[in-house]
Order: structure tokens, then C-alpha cells, then sequence
């Protein structure tokens, strides 16, 4: 069975940073195209950054540059480091696992997903 839960969210600052983590059991993070994803109140669900195992990360547009994703094989976990956190980033984030189709990686269906921890950035 597998299994993906995240932590980390938080209340913080515009201007602050906050790591998420998202402990996965059952398939190795090596394995498979591991993503997270935020949703915010009224918006559609946005791919935020994706990775593979060994290949060049992908990021949407509005974190380029302040956010990183990572994986330490070792834990099978998967992280997002947030920087430079703004309102509009404020939302549920979700990691999920196994691309399994669509136009897109960063917007793609995946087979798995975790519950979602919260974000809160105030201006």
C-alpha cells in the first residue's frame, strides 16, 4: 500500500520560508516522477515542482527561482523549500507520486496522492 504524507505547513510572512516534507512508503522516491501541488480556496489545483531521481527539476513560473524541490533517497522522503514566500502562495499543498498521463508533467494526473498540509503566507 502506498502511503505519502506531508508536514510542514504553516502561518507564516510574506517574505518568510518553510519547508515541506512528504514521507512516502511503498514505492521508492527513486522510482517515480515526484511532484507537489497547491490548491487554493476557489482556484484549480496547479502543479508546483516536479523531479526525477538523477534529472533537471521543473517548476511552475510563480516559484521559479524561490522555491526548490528534493528528494533524500536514503529516507524516502521528498522535499519543498519555499522561499520569499508571498500571499498568493498561500494554499493546501500536496505531494503526489507516479506521472500516469496529461499534457503536462507539472499539470499531469498521478496515481498517487498525500492529504495535503496548509500554507498560510499574510501579507
Amino acid at each position: 500500500q502506498v502511503e505519502l504524507v506531508e508536514s510542514g505547513g504553516d502561518s507564516v510572512q510574506a517574505g518568510g520560508s518553510l519547508r515541506l516534507a512528504c514521507a512516502v512508503s511503498g514505492i521508492r522516491v527513486s522510482s517515480y516522477t515526484m511532484a507537489w501541488f497547491r490548491q487554493a480556496p476557489g482556484k484549480e489545483r496547479e502543479g508546483v515542482a516536479l523531479t526525477d531521481s538523477g534529472a533537471t527539476p521543473e517548476y511552475a513560473h510563480s516559484v521559479q527561482g524561490r522555491f526548490t524541490i528534493s528528494l533524500d533517497i536514503a529516507k524516502n522522503m521528498v522535499y519543498l523549500q519555499m522561499n520569499n514566500l508571498k500571499p498568493d502562495d498561500g494554499a493546501m499543498y500536496y505531494c503526489a507520486a507516479h506521472f500516469v498521463g496529461g499534457r503536462t508533467r507539472l499539470n499531469g494526473s498521478y496515481r498517487h496522492w498525500g492529504q495535503g498540509t496548509q500554507v498560510t503566507v499574510s501579507s
